[in-house]
């Protein structure tokens, strides 16, 4: 999970998962496991260092990669950074990085093992001098966003998702934009339906493999 709402408590000790915990947990409870990925895009390859307790280790998330596959190019946004909002080990951040040279990058994750990660992906991808690699409260409120691309922490619960999106959409340049990947069976219909109760603009850019892209803009 990223953001300023706090993650759920961890799983009671008696459950069959409590020692794995959660990849969105700050400190994961797994013991480490190293391990590689290959993110291969129309325009770019990377392989990128995983592990253990972090989001998706043994291959890139499917919702990831279709979101980078369909993702316009955002050079032509107003001027401002970029954040990545729950980046793991970053292959959201690095590929904007990459694709956005004129631009910072912010990958903004709570979980430490995952910005370990993410830092040493960036530094391989030759992006880490434009890559800034926080925890939930590293982004300084002085910093312009012009756009939020995010494979968003569904699973940290609806209301604490809604808090989560509310808080960072709300720190969007006039004209920002923000472009997040969700599952279709595990509620971006509604999603899509409850950012418009909350006056934003939000489309279905795109629907594949099971996965919504939603757009969203201030109206």
């Amino acid at each position: 999970m990223t953001g300023r709402s706090q993650p759920p408590n961890r799983p009671d000790a008696s459950r069959p998962d409590a020692r794995r915990g959660h990849y969105f947990d700050a400190s994961p409870g797994s013991a480490s496991r190293p391990g590689e990925v290959r993110l291969t895009l129309p325009d770019l390859s990377l392989t990128l260092r995983t592990d253990r307790g972090v989001f998706s280790p043994d291959r890139v998330d499917t919702g990831t990669k279709v979101l980078l596959v369909e993702l316009p190019d955002l050079a032509g946004l107003p001027a401002g950074d970029v954040v990545d909002l729950g980046c793991g080990y970053g292959p959201i951040a690095c590929t904007l990085a990459l694709r956005l040279p004129g631009r910072r990058v912010w990958a903004v994750e709570v979980n430490e093992r995952a910005r370990g990660l993410c830092a040493a992906n960036a530094a391989t991808a030759g992006v880490a001098d434009r890559v800034d690699v926080v925890g939930p409260d590293g982004v300084p409120s002085e910093r312009p966003l012009a756009a939020i691309v995010s494979n968003p922490p569904i699973r940290i619960g609806k209301a604490a998702l809604h808090d989560l999106l509310a808080e960072w959409l709300g720190r969007l340049v006039p004209g920002g934009e923000a472009w997040l990947v969700v599952q279709k069976h595990l509620g971006a219909d509604s999603l899509a339906r409850w950012l418009g109760e909350q006056g934003w603009e939000a489309t279905r850019a795109h629907s594949r493999k099971g996965y919504r892209i939603l757009r969203v803009r201030r109206p």
